[in-house]
């Protein structure tokens, strides 16, 4: 798998950890690694959609 796949597996993994409610600290990424930025991306913009939903709801 290239870089570019394994960013947007990141993402993806990153995404489902935010959906689900999960704390960021469950992050498999090392802190140096580019890698972590991606997934931290991915929940970042997963709870964000998350916690807009929940805002219309209400």
């Amino acid at each position: 798998m290239g870089p570019k796949e394994q960013a947007v597996e990141a993402i993806l993994k990153g995404a489902e950890a935010g959906e689900t409610g999960q704390p960021v600290t469950v992050c498999p990424y090392p802190r140096e690694s580019l890698l972590r930025r991606a997934w931290i991306k991915g929940y970042a913009n997963a709870r964000r959609a998350r916690e807009a939903e929940t805002d219309r709801a209400e």
